[in-house]
């Protein structure tokens, strides 16, 4: 079904993606290439998201609570299938990527529906126990109701309120509802919210709600509406990376264990992170320097003297967020010239497509290599060869 005016044709809402064959041609790879603006807006701004900014200061250990409506207007198929599993889809993805990426911060999830909210997960860095706490809810019959911003606002502030004042405190809201159920005022709670530092950022997936737009204004976050899943998923993965902390945050020396992988003989023990879970008792484990007990995975908090465990290797992934690693420059190919990408060996003599070159190290790339360089990688091959 489609609309004329003045002789132009529109899709309906939710069908403004669809495309016609006349809309597809194929570039010289033999690829579909869609000349629709929209479609190819998200993909060149994932090719040329890359920019170095200059921030003094970066939240390296961030606390970050995921509110997830669960309400019955998460059954919507304007997300397909549905809201529910489509936001599910995306939040996994979402767990293991912040976690790869801050292996020093923790992320805990909230969910609310049926005018209440409920903690899925505490705030841990464990992307397994995320991901084995949210399986409950691909069910369709968990969605019911209508949600509560207040009390899962609530709810997430009481597992941070007694945070460091050094940690970066964050809350993340995926609403799909129009309305919210709340006990009291939640513009009490917002101020609660500001008062103590935690910036709260809100991804819709509907109409604007004002609420939510003044819970980001106060708390300095950022509000946005999807407008389809590829499109979610970039809002997702944009608040992967660290924000900007306070003026007023503090600078503090954390204490930290590096503990070794060691076998201890003859004693077989159990780990301190599966205590209440029913796992066969072993010899090996990482065990805490200062208080000597025992963890099967890092990092973790030490939950008998309370320091943080990690590797060298934890600290050092975050540091591209510091570090980051410069555009290359883009040079125009040409058919003559016999090059080669340095990443993946492929010839580029056939390619008219723009190649980029490393102003440091001089080797070439090809635009793929480039993508996942500064996207994945955040180190360049050639650079790291000629270092060593």
């Amino acid at each position: 079904m489609t609309v004329e005016m003045n002789d132009i044709k529109e899709y309906r809402w939710e069908t403004g993606y669809e495309k016609s064959w006349e809309e597809i041609k194929e570039n010289e790879r033999g690829l579909g290439l869609s000349v629709l603006s929209e479609s190819l807006s998200l993909l060149e701004q994932k090719k040329k998201k890359v920019v170095v900014e200059k921030v003094v200061r970066l939240g390296m250990m961030r606390h970050l609570n995921i509110i997830i409506d669960f309400s019955d207007s998460m059954l919507d198929q304007d997300l397909k299938p549905t809201r529910q599993i489509c936001t599910l889809k995306l939040v996994n993805k979402f767990i293991q990527e912040f976690l790869e990426q801050n292996p020093i911060s923790q992320l805990g999830i909230v969910a609310t529906r049926n005018k209440r909210a409920e903690k899925i997960s505490d705030l841990s860095g464990n992307a397994k126990k995320h991901l084995q706490s949210l399986e409950p809810c691909n069910s369709h019959t968990y969605c019911v109701g209508e949600s509560s911003l207040q009390n899962a606002l609530e709810l997430a502030l009481g597992s941070m309120k007694m945070l460091p004042s050094h940690t970066s405190r964050e809350i993340l809201v995926i609403f799909g509802s129009l309305t919210t159920c709340d006990p009291g005022n939640v513009i009490d709670t917002i101020k609660t919210l500001k008062n103590n530092g935690i910036k709260c950022s809100v991804i819709g997936l509907c109409a604007e709600v004002y609420v939510l737009r003044h819970l980001c204004n106060e708390t300095s976050g950022q509000y946005h509406i999807v407008l389809d899943d590829t499109h979610f998923q970039e809002l997702l993965m944009g608040h992967v990376k660290p924000r900007s902390v306070n003026k007023d945050c503090e600078a503090t020396c954390v204490k930290m264990g590096f503990p070794h992988h060691l076998e201890r003989l003859p004693a077989i023990t159990y780990c301190l992170c599966h205590l209440n879970e029913t796992k066969i008792p072993n010899k090996t484990g990482y065990f805490c320097p200062q208080c000597n007990s025992k963890y099967c995975e890092l990092p973790v908090e030490c939950k008998t003297c309370g320091i943080t465990l990690v590797t060298s290797a934890h600290l050092v992934r975050p540091l591209h967020h510091l570090i980051p690693i410069h555009p290359f420059r883009e040079i125009e190919n040409s058919p003559n010239t016999n090059a080669q990408c340095y990443g993946c060996m492929t010839k580029l003599q056939q390619s008219t497509e723009q190649i980029s070159v490393c102003n440091e190290c001089k080797n070439m790339f090809c635009p793929d290599c480039d993508n996942f360089i500064h996207n994945s990688l955040h180190v360049c091959p050639g650079c790291a060869v000629a270092s060593k």
